[in-house]
């Protein structure tokens, strides 16, 4: 098992991690026709199912079983009152934080307005809590969650709910960032752009006041590639016409709304910003390639299942699709194959980026990873398992803490 944990760690070229990968999986599997008590086969399914590195399913998961595990001493009892105390601690400030979300949610009137669009502001939140685990900081997940909510929110009307016309009206709009402009909208674009130019400047704000220097011009531009993208797959959608399975990744990668949640992220956490000789002129923000390759890995897995597992009405393409329609003659399973060797590539070049020196903190890295690794639990729809876990955790944050 540790064995197989440690393969995860592997980068491209590394051979020997690779073969141990296979060589400690097999043995596990063939563990598993042996006969077995239940806890052993509970933690092997586990381990092959959720490594460490690459999931937060086990991280998730109730620790009774370490009570009925053999050999257990006296000092278990005092670990574990310790953890359950620190799990109420936790809890608490998990409560406040998710009172001060639903406040801003309410607030917003996003949810009232757009009867159509996912509502959901615990599940947005959870993804908050997966990325910055670090207790102290709980005001950036607060804020993390706001950017998180409008990628959610225009991901719907561009999928399910908006005319042809007002999608490309309201791209416009963003990309000019024109109040004037917003007028022309119906009133369901007009409250998103007030709530999406009101949390951007004020985020700004914040960061200006902590670093001294201000994101809101590029901030404003990724939400504009944000939305052209969200077009652009609109249109192919529309006309009817797949495009090729490197373009349409290409396009997906920032319809993940990955790179624009990290790229918040990344000016919150500082990033040395004083430092990075950045040009208030340019377009581009010099983001870390860590953000794009989380961002691939989401796109790949999340299109491995299907928008209707979300209890949406709108279709916005998949890779997989666009590989079937131009690998003529591959099977589907051929086809996932494909994708789960995409995202192990992904994986390896992720590890490659923490392992080697980079201008970039070790906690920015982290969350980047701790993103990366939510993503199989968030958009794993096969697995009713890994999905009751995390209904189950969402579920947790709203209990009475003293009940726990």
């Amino acid at each position: 098992m540790e064995l197989y944990e440690a393969s995860q760690m592997s980068i491209e070229g590394d051979d020997i991690l690779d073969e141990a990968k296979c060589f400690s999986s097999k043995c596990l599997n063939e563990l598993l026709t042996c006969d077995l008590d239940p806890e052993q086969v509970r933690m092997i399914e586990s381990t092959l199912r959720y490594p460490y590195r690459k999931s937060f399913a086990r991280s998730l998961a109730p620790l009774s079983f370490v009570n009925d595990m053999p050999g257990v001493n006296s000092w278990i009892e005092d670990l574990l009152e310790v953890a359950n105390r620190e799990r109420r601690i936790v809890q608490s400030m998990h409560q406040k934080e998710n009172h001060q979300i639903n406040t801003w949610w309410k607030e917003s009137g996003l949810g009232e307005e757009m009867k159509f669009a996912r509502d959901q502001p615990l599940k947005w939140y959870l993804w908050s809590i997966a990325i910055l685990t670090d207790p102290g900081l709980s005001e950036l997940r607060v804020e993390l969650v706001k950017p998180i909510s409008l990628v959610y929110i225009i991901d719907d009307i561009f999928d399910v709910y908006g005319k042809v016309d007002e999608l490309i009206l309201f791209t416009g709009v963003i990309k000019r960032w024109d109040d004037a402009c917003a007028e022309q909208l119906p009133e369901y674009m007009k409250k998103c752009f007030k709530v999406l130019s009101d949390i951007t400047n004020d985020f700004g704000n914040i960061i200006f006041e902590k670093h001294g220097w201000n994101p809101t011009r590029f901030l404003k531009q990724m939400w504009a590639n944000l939305c052209n993208a969200f077009l652009v797959e609109f249109q192919w959608n529309a006309s009817g016409t797949l495009p090729k399975a490197d373009d349409y990744l290409k396009n997906g990668i920032i319809t993940s709304g990955v790179p624009l949640v990290l790229a918040h992220l990344f000016f919150q956490m500082g990033q040395n910003i004083a430092n990075q000789s950045m040009d208030s002129k340019k377009e581009e923000v010099p983001l870390p390639n860590t953000i794009f390759l989380v961002a691939e890995i989401l796109r790949l897995w999340d299109d491995l299942g299907c928008a209707q597992n979300e209890n949406q009405n709108g279709y916005d393409g998949s890779y997989v699709e666009c590989y079937l329609r131009e690998n003529q003659g591959s099977s589907y399973q051929s086809a996932r194959e494909h994708v789960m060797e995409l995202i192990s590539k992904s994986w390896k070049l992720l590890n490659k980026e923490c392992l080697s020196p980079c201008p970039f903190s070790a906690p920015f890295l982290e969350a980047c990873v701790n993103a990366a690794k939510m993503v199989s639990l968030m958009y794993n729809y096969e697995d009713k398992n890994g999905l009751g876990l995390l209904q189950d955790h969402m579920k947790s944050l709203t209990c009475d803490h003293e009940t726990l």
